[in-house]
């Protein structure tokens, strides 16, 4: 029988080389955590979020738009686990609540719009606000330029838009931009700005925010169509349960790709509630009509809208 020294030794030297061992993220494309915080110190000081994770915001765009480049071909399905297969409806009630373009048998008014879709990549929303300028309100003049931060995701985008009327057309246009930094687009220039599903990912969403404020015209909207906070308590628990249990798993199983799932439920959880989001929005310049959110299949989803004054308020 093994005296109580010995016994203590051992199990001092076991507990030595528990804490020597490093923790490891549940990402199948991880390294060791220890080894990647040395490798991407903060030069600023400035951190953000990548999903639960804590990284340098140098390093965040490159890290979600390996995310993004390893989805773009299965956007769709994505989107499909994400929102339990109704992303479809929202986008097209989004678009219907927006009414983009300009009737001639309504108006006087024969201006056409100018409208950005920010990190709209394939062109979902672009297509469907298209759709509504042309055959609901009648403009053929009507123009969208789909930006997004990832080759990957524009390319995708043009491909499907060979299957639309819009290709190679002025009406829809293409942009390689950083939304926190819009340098090419000029100041007061935009009648709407729309950005779906990718706020979120932004490094610096107030930024992108400002940012948004200045090339809308005044009296421009912008329009964000995002994941949110669930309001129902059980309804919150099942969906969480789903988002963390299921889909990491299925878009293994999909996709071959585990960690980008991962990522992208573990990005809803950290995005800003309703409320807080609404707050961002008006600290940008904007004012905020009615309580300043439309929550959507019970608060999976959210719409927010912001409208440039007309007049700065001072």
């Amino acid at each position: 029988m093994s005296s109580p020294r010995l016994w203590q030794t051992s199990t001092s030297t076991f507990r030595r080389q528990i804490s020597r061992r490093q923790p490891y993220r549940c990402f199948s494309w991880s390294i060791p955590l220890a080894q990647e915080q040395q490798a991407e110190r903060p030069q600023n000081g400035r951190t953000t979020h990548f999903g639960f994770e804590t990284v340098p915001e140098s390093a965040k765009e490159s890290k979600v738009g390996a995310v993004f480049s390893s989805v773009a071909s299965s956007y769709d399905t994505m989107n499909d686990l994400m929102s339990l297969g109704i992303h479809r409806l929202w986008k097209d009630h989004f678009v219907r609540g927006l009414n983009p373009g300009s009737n001639p048998t309504l108006s006087d008014s024969s201006n056409s719009w100018s409208i950005l879709d920010i990190a709209g990549g394939t062109g979902d929303i672009a297509f469907r606000m298209l759709d509504h300028a042309t055959i609901i309100n009648h403009d053929h003049q009507t123009r969208v330029t789909v930006s997004d931060i990832n080759p990957e995701m524009l390319a995708e985008g043009r491909r499907r838009s060979l299957q639309t009327q819009y290709a190679n057309t002025e009406r829809l246009s293409f942009l390689e931009a950083n939304a926190e930094k819009l340098s090419t687009i000029p100041s007061n220039s935009i009648d709407l700005y729309t950005v779906a599903f990718g706020i979120r990912n932004f490094t610096d969403k107030q930024a992108a925010l400002h940012e948004a404020f200045r090339i809308l015209k005044p009296g421009g909207i912008f329009a964000c169509l995002e994941f949110s906070k669930v309001n129902s308590s059980l309804f919150n628990a099942f969906y969480k349960r789903w988002s963390f249990g299921a889909i990491p798993l299925i878009g293994q199983v999909v996709a071959g790709d585990r960690g980008s799932y991962q990522y992208l439920v573990e990005s809803i959880e950290q995005f800003p509630s309703q409320t807080e989001f609404m707050v961002m929005i008006r600290e940008a310049g904007f004012v905020v009509p009615g309580k300043g959110w439309e929550d959507l299949t019970g608060g999976i989803a959210a719409i927010h809208k912001g409208i440039k004054p007309l007049k700065r308020r001072s």
